[in-house]
């Protein structure tokens, strides 16, 4: 298991990074959002704190929030323009230092493409490069689920992700970065993980992590001295 030093030297020679989003990125949870948006946000809220400190798989959790929500496409791209999320303090520059050093930065989200798309917009992070769950519609655009097959529906779902980035665009090494259990568990196959309590700490990942920050800057400082 690597030292908080071995974990800072992996990040200084990586050629790929990859961010969860939801309380990372952005300050937001976005499937809490969504549900407050259509009006169920206690239900799901209270939902959401039981996936995360019970042991219910993803899959599950993410079906049963979903049919509670029921989100239509209209509610879905209002959200997002009504009530865009914020963006955490310092990403912007963590993400510029990362792309003048010639770093892949990818954004691997449990949560809805269409959201993420979004963000990765605002940040400058090719659509390419954004792994994230499809909700399905049907054509009056009612809810009609979600697409079952993205490695993202998944537990484990984003150490699937970082096996596939490596084997298909043969990454070395591939750093996470996030404040969840999913995150932490996606290391191995990422070959480090910081833990990051800007806008929420849990308390297995901040125990857990051998690296753990609560700002960007102390990610972004890190690159800054070093070449």
């Amino acid at each position: 298991m690597s030292t908080m030093f071995e974990t800072k030297a992996i990040l200084r020679s990586a050629d790929a990074v990859c961010f969860d989003v939801d309380s990372t990125v952005i300050k937001e949870e976005g499937i809490d959002e969504l549900a407050k948006f259509c009006g169920v946000g206690d239900a799901v809220a209270e939902m959401t704190r039981n996936a995360m400190g019970g042991n219910i798989p993803f899959k599950k959790a993410l079906t049963e929030r979903l049919a509670i929500i029921k989100p239509t496409r209209d509610q879905v791209n209002r959200l997002t323009n009504d009530q865009p999320p914020h963006i955490t303090e310092g990403m912007m520059d963590l993400i510029v230092r990362l792309q003048q050093r010639n770093v892949q930065v990818f954004l691997i989200s449990g949560g809805f493409r269409s959201i993420v798309e979004h963000v990765a917009a605002r940040i400058n992070i090719p659509l390419t490069n954004v792994y994230a769950n499809i909700l399905k519609f049907h054509l009056n655009g009612d809810y009609a689920g979600f697409d079952e097959s993205q490695p993202t529906a998944e537990s484990g779902g984003k150490g699937l992700v970082i096996s596939l980035l490596k084997k298909e665009r043969g990454f070395k090494k591939v750093v996470m970065i996030g404040d969840g259990v999913t995150d932490l568990e996606a290391c191995p196959p990422a070959d480090a993980f910081i833990g990051f309590g800007g806008n929420v700490v849990r308390q297995p990942i901040k125990e857990k992590a051998k690296w753990f920050v609560t700002s960007f800057q102390e990610i972004t400082a890190e690159l800054e001295d070093k070449k």
